[in-house]
């Protein structure tokens, strides 16, 4: 095997202590079959967890950050200090349980093609159903699709390798060099789509996005924002909007706001009345009028 560095793993923490324990000592106990370097990103934690953690694994990188960056900021302070020829970005809150993980770097080292690869996803409790073995396209005006056996028990129906139109931000490994073609993660969003973002600009630069089964991550979901809170829902409103805005042109970008805006973003708050989630309804207010707020939607930062 080359012993170049062949991955530089990045994870970031926040005021996720001992879900990051966990999947740093999965990985040092079943990854041997690459070289690669682990990178956490302590993103503004309430207690500064990165010198406990630099404490408990001396042999790993960790940077603390004393402002919360976002899922793109954090991982770009990552980045830009890897040294691996692949950049792996895995949630904090997932584990492996083999040495599966060579699987992707061997995907991206089939074909100057092949931009990022994302791994079989499985929730992490019983029964361990699937989360993720691919995504449809996304729809032109709703900007909707589905992931590929959400919630199927994996009886081995989705083992085939292929192309995939989005990539899982919960674990992609992308090349060093696409990176530096297509630029870092676009900041602006901070939290939910800056993935789909750069999915497409990739895809737009000529690259393929694959989907590799051989390798498979185990998922808890949610740990950091929790399921359904309204900081959740104040992001996907905002983004949602926002993705429209950097990848929609003309007419296409004219229909999909109104869509969200005058019907998806109106039935959620309906439905929110009806239970009296005052809060949630609060958030798709104010994710709604921040879009409109924001500068600079389609500079890439």
């Amino acid at each position: 095997m080359n012993r170049r560095l062949d991955i530089s793993i990045i994870t970031i923490n926040y005021n996720g202590l001992q879900e990051t324990c966990e999947l740093i000592e999965s990985l040092q106990q079943f990854l041997h079959k690459c070289l690669y370097e682990m990178i956490v990103i302590d993103n503004g934690s309430i207690q500064n967890e990165a010198v406990i953690l630099q404490k408990k694994y001396p042999q790993i990188l960790v940077i603390r950050s004393d402002q919360n960056l976002g899922f793109s900021g954090g991982n770009n302070l990552g980045i830009r200090i890897a040294k691996g020829k692949c950049i792996f970005l895995i949630n904090n809150d997932t584990f492996v349980i083999d040495d599966s993980l060579i699987y992707l770097y061997k995907r991206l080292m089939t074909s100057p093609v092949i931009g990022a690869v994302s791994p079989k996803i499985k929730f992490a409790f019983p029964p361990q159903n699937i989360q993720f073995a691919g995504f449809t396209p996304l729809s032109k005006y709703t900007l909707r699709n589905q992931s590929i056996g959400y919630n199927e028990p994996d009886e081995g129906q989705f083992d085939i390798p292929r192309t995939t139109s989005f990539l899982h931000g919960a674990a992609i490994m992308i090349k060093q060099e696409v990176i530096e073609q297509i630029g870092l993660m676009p900041e602006i969003y901070f939290l939910y789509y800056e993935e789909m973002d750069w999915c497409t600009r990739m895809i737009d630069h000529g690259y393929q996005l694959w989907y590799e089964p051989h390798c498979t991550i185990y998922h808890k979901e949610s740990c950091s924002s929790g399921k359904d809170s309204p900081l959740k829902t104040y992001y996907l409103t905002r983004n949602r909007l926002l993705y429209a805005w950097r990848t929609r042109r003309g007419k296409n970008l004219f229909i999909s706001l109104l869509y969200q805006l005058l019907i998806a973003n109106l039935k959620n708050v309906i439905v929110n009345l009806v239970y009296f989630k005052w809060s949630q309804v609060n958030a798709i207010f104010k994710g709604s009028v921040d879009f409109f707020r924001l500068k600079h939607k389609r500079e890439n930062i």
